[in-house]
């Protein structure tokens, strides 16, 4: 059973079982699983393979899914179901003309994300060339103990959400360098707080390299993470990756501050 199905929440004479099932299916697909048989569906969502097949059936004639009879992917559609959230967040529209300046002064790919559950959520995105075996685009999902900007926003969490979070979450070694024990994790995030920023260093891919900063609202509390990606080899090349490093900090540290003064005078 997936992760999705294994996290619903208890059933409730308020809880529509129907739809919560419908929604595992739709998030059964993603970018290491953009398409998949009917079997591969039932095995990701925990359904039987009648019931997979009723609600794959469903979302084809609604438009959600496409079929070529054997397989099944998502359509562009189900952009809708996060056009409300992301139209009401404000901050994409904020932060885009922001990560698009500093990536063209850095010539490496931006990002903006924001926490959700255990997994930080992109909501804007400058990519100036693929450096991931994954694509990242608005909408991709990370575990956020393995990511800069995940480590930011954990970071920024008040001490009783960030011990839930310590207490629940799997860390899994993505590569030899990622994190994978709980007291390691919180040090780490007590560095980040203190100093206000984050390096991350091939933890969730080797090769690639990241460094975040935190957006805030008027009041401080942290909203929202932008990083710059990097990838390690490139910065190996430099004549000083230290001081490189430091160039890059100092950029996006200045770049997420200015989308917090967007974000301050807006509200």
């Amino acid at each position: 059973m997936s992760d999705a199905a294994s996290a619903a929440p208890q059933a409730s004479d308020q809880y529509v079982q129907s739809l919560a099932r419908g929604l595992a299916v739709i998030r059964a697909f993603d970018a290491a699983n953009p398409l998949m048989t009917l079997s591969e569906v039932a095995a990701r969502t925990g359904l039987t393979r009648a019931t997979a097949r009723r609600f794959l059936h469903t979302l084809v004639e609604l438009g959600y899914v496409r079929t070529d009879g054997k397989t099944f992917a998502l359509t562009a559609l189900v952009l809708q179901l996060g056009y409300s959230y992301l139209s009401a967040l404000s901050l994409p529209q904020l932060a885009q003309p922001h990560l698009e300046e500093l990536s063209r002064k850095l010539g490496e790919s931006t990002s903006a994300a924001v926490l959700d559950g255990a997994d930080i959520f992109y909501v804007a995105r400058v990519a100036t060339r693929r450096i991931m075996t994954v694509g990242i685009t608005v909408g991709t999902r990370f575990p956020a103990y393995a990511t800069s900007m995940g480590r930011v926003l954990l970071a920024g969490l008040p001490d009783a959400k960030l011990r839930e979070y310590l207490d629940a979450v799997e860390l899994k070694p993505l590569t030899p360098r990622t994190i994978s024990s709980r007291e390691a994790l919180a040090a780490e995030l007590d560095k980040v707080r203190a100093q206000g920023w984050c390096l991350l260093d091939q933890e969730l891919e080797l090769g690639l390299m990241s460094v975040a900063a935190p957006v805030r609202n008027a009041a401080g509390k942290v909203v929202a993470a932008v990083n710059v990606s990097l990838q390690a080899q490139n910065v190996a090349a430099q004549a000083d990756p230290a001081a490189y490093l430091d160039s890059v900090r100092e950029e996006i540290i200045r770049t997420a501050g200015l989308i917090s003064a967007d974000i301050s005078a807006k509200h």
